[in-house]
């Protein structure tokens, strides 16, 4: 094996990756080498990269918080098994799967389901286990309103479902039998949302207005933020609950306290770090929904040399489903 590997860098905040040649990791006890076939590009690395997250990996530093890889060596796994990389800091406080090859703790690993390909397993883990948590345990499908008995008496708004996260929050409430509404930016949107849901495309004014005078939804499932997010939950009727997920349209809300009493719509956050442990215990059951295509998720391929573009695509909110990259 080379004592050396190609990897993107991230030298400045806000700057794009360099691709590179980097000395090759060493697994030390407790650790697990991977060969990097697939790296998710996401949301939290692109905070990451802006240096606007909380945790300030040490720069230079190799960015991917997720990816797809096959064992070189590991305690845990036989080598060349299948496996998904998350957690343990990759990404944040160690190198993370930009590159052809990374080091993680072994217990972070887990092997990929049977019948999922690489480019999948990059990715799906964030996205379907973001939004079953935002349904379920977080906005208690069928379980927070009284007269609300069942997630087939929810409605249920999505804002942003044509992302990944909100196109998942979207199948996953049709698939519990809510009405869905799901709104997108634009008509080349429409496409993206799943069969079953009535879309509401930004700049259709009257449906928006429509919305904020019916309040017709009971759940609201936001993945933009913004600045907006506080007009969007008052299109869920008084009682019902707004459940926030991204930050895409900026993370700078104004809350009103007079008018967020009034509208009483509980506002509540999805803390996916905090509940790591619950999101591993799902991907089982949404695996075997992704093999049987129950659930779909579209990706976008770019190159080693086109990370910037990814990154500056995924901020701007262009990429259709979910970014990845091929390190080798």
């Amino acid at each position: 094996m080379s004592d050396t590997m190609r990897a993107a860098r991230i030298h400045g905040w806000g700057d794009a990756p360099v691709v590179e040649d980097v000395p090759a990791p060493v697994a030390g006890d407790g650790e697990a080498l991977v060969r990097v076939e697939v790296a998710a590009v996401s949301h939290l690395d692109v905070t990451v990269a802006g240096g606007d997250f909380g945790i300030k990996p040490n720069l230079p530093y190799v960015g991917g918080v997720e990816g797809c890889g096959v064992v070189v060596t590991s305690e845990r796994f036989a080598p060349g098994t299948r496996v998904i990389l998350r957690g343990g800091g990759i990404g944040l406080m160690r190198d993370g799967t930009w590159a052809e090859l990374v080091v993680t703790k072994d217990k972070t690993l887990t092997e990929l389901p049977e019948g999922l390909a690489p480019e999948v397993g990059a990715t799906f883990f964030q996205p379907t286990t973001t939004a079953h948590t935002a349904l379920h345990a977080v906005g208690r499908l069928g379980a927070w309103l009284a007269d609300v008995p069942s997630a087939a008496d929810e409605h249920v708004v999505v804002a942003g479902a044509a992302g990944a996260v909100g196109s998942m929050v979207a199948q996953l409430a049709l698939r519990s039998g809510a009405t869905v509404t799901a709104l997108v930016a634009g008509e080349s949107q429409v496409e993206r949302v799943a069969d079953g849901a009535t879309v509401v495309v930004a700049g259709d004014d009257q449906a928006v207005v429509a919305l904020a005078a019916d309040r017709p939804a009971t759940l609201l499932v936001d993945t933009l933020g913004g600045a907006d997010l506080p007009a969007r939950a008052r299109w869920v009727r008084p009682g019902g609950r707004a459940v926030s997920i991204g930050y895409v349209a900026g993370d700078d809300v104004r809350l009103g306290l007079s008018n967020w009493l009034l509208d009483d719509v509980a506002l509540l956050p999805v803390n996916m770090i905090r509940r790591e442990r619950e999101a591993r215990a799902l991907l089982p059951e949404l695996a075997v929904m992704l093999v049987a295509g129950d659930l779909t998720l579209d990706l976008e391929t770019f190159g080693m040399d086109d990370l910037g573009r990814a990154l500056e695509l995924l901020r701007d909110g262009r990429v259709r489903g979910r970014a990845v990259v091929r390190p080798a």
